[in-house]
């Protein structure tokens, strides 16, 4: 059966997708729980509607995203943090203390979501920092972390 999904659903579309079903995945799951609706010709054009909208969606956000990350490219970037003798900071550096220096430094607003951590900073010195604001687009930053 043919349906047009209204909602995302993981491993089988986005939202204005058709796509061919299994009747009773349609029947029993997809259609009660409103993710999709059975491909009408009408429903075909509106689904038509929706792909045009999601992908102008997409592609306005990933310029977005390079108008972002354009400016970022090879930055450096400082932080000042209290730390003992050994390098080792009294506290941590985040991702919101991340995207504040960022906006510091540079003037760009940058969500914390956006930065990619794989845990706390909490050293003195040279960090390599990932700044993802679109699934497909990516940079590297250098964070300076220097004793306050």
């Amino acid at each position: 059966m043919k349906v047009i999904l209204t909602n995302d659903v993981e491993g089988l579309g986005h939202k204005g997708d058709v796509v061919d079903v299994a009747d009773g995945y349609a029947r029993n799951y997809l259609v009660p729980r409103s993710l999709a609706v059975k491909a009408t010709r009408g429903a075909m054009k509106q689904a038509e509607a929706l792909q045009r909208s999601r992908e102008e969606a997409v592609r306005k956000a990933r310029a977005e995203a390079e108008e972002i990350v354009g400016p970022l490219a090879g930055q450096r970037v400082v932080v000042a943090a209290r730390s003992a003798d050994e390098g080792k900071l009294f506290g941590s550096i985040g991702v919101k203390d991340i995207a504040a220096a960022i906006e510091t430094f540079t003037g760009l607003a940058v969500d914390a979501d956006h930065i990619k951590l794989a845990a706390p900073i909490k050293e003195i010195g040279l960090h390599e920092i990932v700044v993802r604001p679109h699934p497909d687009v990516e940079t590297t930053l250098t964070l300076d972390v220097i004793p306050a």
